[in-house]
């Protein structure tokens, strides 16, 4: 049990943080431990109880704005609900209790916040159902993007100022479509009732942004899905030659051990070598003595008196 639990922690940090796992993991994280860069496994801190408020507002939204109870109401829950997205961040920083678990439960907030808006307005009738069809498709496919393009480099693709823009165009145009104020004529463009603003139908003004933002969202899809398959391409072109360097690589690391392998019977050898030959070697040194250095002095019987072969020894 503790196995899995600690493979699903691994597993969730990788996917919010991966350096800073890595980093962890290995020891090289030399920051404050509840610092952005050495984040905590602490659960019940402050900033993580005023997410889980943000969360109870949130769901306090949806119901009051369904039910039809008081939109005031309900709006007010939203707008505190999303000024803890501010507080939480600066509480956890300013504390030094920057938490795995706020780094995970923070961009999940952030979501819940947007669909319980979007799915509010869905629900009454104010927002086409198509609109947050194709923000949550377009959420979903950017997110296994980042998921393959992370097989390829752990490095996220770089947030486009086109994706900026889009969010803040949908958030500002779901915000003025909860408030409801100011609505306008519809420009009866088209007769399609999928599309109010376009058509006769009087619309809040917040529609106009959110059309707009769907089209810069599609916008975003497109450039990531580029700057994704530019990083695979290069990903793929530089795995042959980091191949062939790790082939060149192991064939020296066999050379060298071979070498080394080989390296003592070698030395046996020369030495064994070496001392067979230094008699020869002391043998072949000595000086010979010439013809005039050697001779020897025999009396009448034939007997040797003297005689004198070597250089400097003579035996009588």
């Amino acid at each position: 049990m503790s196995e899995t639990v600690t493979r699903i922690r691994t597993t969730v940090k990788a996917g919010v943080d991966p350096d800073t796992m890595h980093r962890q993991m290995t020891g090289a994280a030399l920051a404050p431990i509840g610092s952005s860069e050495n984040p905590s496994n602490r659960i019940f801190t402050l900033a993580n109880i005023v997410t889980f408020c943000r969360l109870a507002l949130t769901i306090a939204f949806l119901v009051t704005f369904v039910s039809h109870t008081g939109r005031s109401l309900a709006l007010a829950c939203y707008a505190i609900a999303a000024t803890t997205d501010f507080l939480d961040g600066q509480i956890a920083r300013r504390t030094q209790t920057v938490s795995w678990l706020g780094k995970v439960m923070d961009p999940v907030m952030d979501r819940l916040l947007l669909f319980t808006g979007v799915l509010g307005l869905i629900i009454t009738g104010e927002l086409p159902a198509w609109v947050a069809a194709f923000v949550i498709l377009r959420d979903a496919y950017l997110f296994v993007g980042a998921l393959i393009v992370r097989r390829w480099r752990r490095r996220p693709i770089d947030v486009v100022y086109v994706g900026k823009a889009a969010t803040a165009c949908l958030m500002t145009g779901f915000v003025d479509m909860l408030l409801n104020v100011p609505r306008v004529a519809g420009l009866g463009l088209v007769h399609a009732p999928w599309l109010p603003g376009l058509n006769a139908d009087p619309a809040a003004l917040g529609i106009f942004l959110v059309y707009i933002g769907v089209l810069l969202s599609a916008i975003t899809a497109i450039v990531y899905t580029r700057t994704g398959l530019n990083v695979i391409h290069e990903a793929r072109a530089a795995q042959p030659a980091a191949g062939r360097k790790d082939m060149m690589r192991k064939r020296e690391m066999v050379r060298a051990r071979k070498h080394l392998a080989h390296g003592p019977v070698v030395v046996m050898l020369a030495l064994a070598l070496g001392l067979s030959l230094a008699p020869v070697r002391t043998r072949a040194s000595e000086p010979q003595p010439s013809e005039a250095q050697a001779y020897e002095v025999i009396d009448s019987a034939g007997n040797t008196l003297f005689a004198r072969n070597e250089i400097g020894r003579a035996h009588v």
